[in-house]
């Protein structure tokens, strides 16, 4: 191994100690649930695996198993029609750590809310998996995106405990309707059969009832990322201008915008009220300037000195530094900036934002908290201020795990350590103080 796969590696077990990769997940130990993993793998076409023990996510993804077969898509070969596999109820509170759409989580999420009985009943004696189907098989232009609409969960269990429940049913039913059906002994000893291992049907609801759900905005790593906006009349497309499709796919439906269009993309998200105006209400007790404004100074000390000890930032070195550097910093303009609009926030109350640059005005921007899309616009302001690796890593774990990997070891550990102090502490406080959400 050479010594910059060797730093590479360090870099990421540093993610992987303090949870800010892989994090949340349910260990897999018991001999029978590896055995009803290993049940749903094969009828994936897949290696068993030969791991002890592993850790799954809400969808049933195990980085170490990716890593045993040496491929991290083995659950989303084609990244669309992503597969899952559910051995257990608890998988529900679970995060999902690798997937290239942003609401696969979320379509888990309404999957096991929505058929909870059915889940906890089958996952006693079998296991899940199957796949969540649409009408795309691969992904080869913008069209192929704008021709998902919903999606269905297609589910089967590895000793057939579904078709065997739903055989069962119909054997029941023929039983009530059929005068002498009960004179059928081979049917009533099959149904004796069917009952051990389904149970009672009666009280043990098997089969899941809701399994089409509709696919709505989302993000989306195809293409080297694209954001899908859907409104009442119009779907917008925010993506690199270059990608296969752009502007010639159903031009009478869908508006389509460069993500290198800063101006357009936040007049977008202003107009549609997918944007919280920068006002004194929420700007002055939530700390989001100053906290912008930190993450400017960072970035900025990064690259003026890369060999900088960042362990020794505590506020009054920072001070001194920013002191010292004060025509650097003034050149940058980004931290002034931000000091001039706390003065004018605190004089007037609000901003107005059409006096501001377009490269600065994602600085004061925030998604509507109480917006259904309120985290898709977060993750899709992170791509204009990349220098807030903290907000990077909450929202676009991706972007922040590829900006990670070109830091140097000194920043990386810096990093680490402010998400531990910054996010980690309570996930929940930070989001609501800065985000609203």
């Amino acid at each position: 191994m050479s010594r910059r796969d060797r730093g590479g590696a360090s870099a990421v077990k540093r993610l992987y100690d303090t949870e800010l990769i892989y994090g949340r997940l349910l260990a897999v130990t018991q001999p029978h649930l590896i055995e009803r993993y290993n049940k749903a793998l094969k009828a994936f076409a897949l290696p068993e695996t030969k791991l002890e023990s592993f850790d799954i996510d809400k969808s049933g993804f195990s980085p170490q198993i990716a890593d045993e077969l040496n491929d991290p898509d083995y659950l989303d070969p084609n990244g669309v029609n992503r597969r899952f596999i559910i051995l257990t109820p608890s998988q529900s509170t679970l995060p999902v750590v690798h997937t290239q759409f942003s609401n696969t989580e979320a379509l888990m999420y309404e999957f096991f809310t929505s058929n909870a009985r059915a889940i906890n009943a089958l996952t006693i004696k079998d296991v899940m998996y199957g796949e969540i189907e649409d009408n795309v098989a691969i992904v080869d232009d913008i069209e192929d995106l704008l021709s998902i609409q919903q999606v269905e969960f297609n589910v089967l269990s590895a000793d057939d405990v579904l078709g065997k429940a739903a055989e069962l049913r119909t054997l029941v039913d023929r039983l009530k309707s059929e005068p002498d059906a009960w004179r059928d002994d081979a049917m009533l000893d099959h149904m004796v059969d069917l009952a051990k291992i389904a149970g009672d049907i009666r009280e043990n609801r098997l089969v899941p009832d809701k399994v089409v759900f509709r696919h709505d905005a989302f993000w989306t790593s195809h293409f080297g990322g694209c954001y899908v906006f859907n409104d009442d009349k119009t779907t917008t497309v925010i993506c690199d201008s270059d990608a296969p499709g752009f502007r010639r796919s159903r031009p009478w439906q869908v508006s389509y915008i460069s993500i290198r269009d800063e101006a357009r993309v936040y007049r977008f998200l202003a107009e549609t009220g997918r944007l919280d105006p920068p006002r004194a209400s929420w700007l002055e007790t939530s700390g989001f300037l100053e906290h912008r404004g930190e993450m400017a100074i960072r970035a900025l000390l990064r690259t003026a000195e890369p060999g900088a000890v960042f362990d020794r930032m505590d506020a009054v070195w920072l001070q001194t530094w920013m002191h010292r550097n004060a025509q650097l910093i003034a050149e940058d303009g980004i931290y002034p900036f931000l000091n001039g609009v706390k003065r004018e926030i605190a004089q007037t109350g609000r901003i107005e934002i059409g006096r501001i640059a377009d490269h600065l005005r994602f600085l004061l921007a925030r998604g509507r908290p109480e917006h259904k899309d309120a985290w898709l616009v977060n993750r899709l302001i992170t791509e204009y201020v990349p220098s807030d690796f903290v907000s990077r890593y909450v929202f676009n774990k991706q972007g922040f795990y590829k900006d990670y990997a070109g830091y140097d070891d000194r920043f990386r550990q810096h990093v680490v350590e402010t998400l531990k102090t910054t996010y980690l502490t309570d996930k929940g406080a930070f989001r609501k103080r800065l985000y609203g959400l």
